[in-house]
């Protein structure tokens, strides 16, 4: 069972498709917990194996095998109980193209038994839902599951790309919405591929690749990684070929400038230049991206 702390808990979980020799492992025994009120993110390519942990929280699929807690109920035995605590927005919104956005709200409402802040979420995320479903761009059809999944403040908040066919103003109020979900208590679990607007919120992430688990760390510690890019020119010609760094590759660009990729410690990558000529040196530490990029090339 889930303990107190933790909003989420997957625990070996494996999620075949087919049968006999044509099976397909897309989730392939994956196990991680998100504490309460964080903002996780779960990072992942195309075909990674994102949606289908998604839709196995949401009992949309079942397992293989595996167990899935989340605010401490079973996802599959407790699903009808958890409709009313979890709020989620599928990475490719489904609605019902002659009910307008009132009429989708109102019929989610007789289910949940709330539209607390409905009006709230529709007047921020600037959404007219008068429009039947079938006219709205793919932008306003994201602003509708948006408001559709966190209408009924719900404990626990389950995203599939959430700023998809958003602009930038939109993504920062969805970015503004979400923190102040976590602030009221609320825990977040948001698929992504873009990389920044998870560096922006997130408190943590999980890296899924193939299927597999590769990393789950806090955005804090991923950003002490050391990863770095040091330029350096020199005053004049320098034979590089006496350069040999630990943990560093060397890339040429002439006869006075280098570039170094380091995988380590930074200070003997400057111990060893500063027995040269120095005119120049740039050290920049690696992105999200960077690091994310390091894990799937690995």
């Amino acid at each position: 069972m889930i303990q107190g702390d933790k909003a989420i808990e997957i625990s070996h979980l494996t999620k075949y498709f087919g049968v006999g020799k044509k099976q397909v492992k897309a989730v392939d025994d994956i196990s991680f917990s998100v504490p309460r009120g964080e903002i996780f993110g779960f990072l992942g390519k195309n075909g990674a194996g994102k949606t289908t942990t998604i839709r196995c929280m949401m009992n949309f699929i079942r397992s293989t095998n595996g167990g899935i807690y989340l605010l401490g109920k079973d996802a599959q035995k407790d699903a009808v109980d958890l409709k009313n605590e979890v709020g989620y927005l599928s990475g490719n919104v489904t609605l019902y193209k002659n009910m307008t956005g009132y009429e989708h709200i109102e019929y989610l409402s007789n289910i949940n038994s709330s539209k607390l802040i409905a009006d709230v979420l529709i007047e921020r995320l600037d959404f007219d839902p008068s429009i039947k479903a079938k006219h709205l761009s793919s932008g306003n059809r994201q602003k509708l599951g948006i408001v559709l999944a966190l209408m009924h403040n719900p404990h626990l908040i389950i995203l599939d790309e959430p700023t998809n066919a958003l602009d930038p103003l939109l993504q920062q109020t969805v970015y503004d919405l979400l923190k102040e979900a976590r602030s009221n208590g609320a825990t977040i679990f948001m698929s992504s591929h873009n990389l920044k607007e998870v560096e922006q919120i997130c408190d943590s992430v999980a890296i899924i690749k193939e299927g597999r688990l590769v990393a789950t760390e806090s955005i804090a510690s991923l950003s002490r990684k050391h990863l770095y890019t040091v330029k350096a020119r020199f005053s004049k010609k320098i034979d590089f070929s006496h350069l040999q760094i630990m943990h560093a590759t060397c890339e040429i660009k002439d006869d006075t400038n280098v570039v170094f990729n380091v995988k380590g410690e930074i200070a003997p990558v400057l111990r060893e230049l500063s027995a040269f000529p120095l005119e120049d040196i740039e050290i920049h530490h690696a992105s999200l991206e960077e690091i994310f990029m390091e894990y799937y090339q690995n």
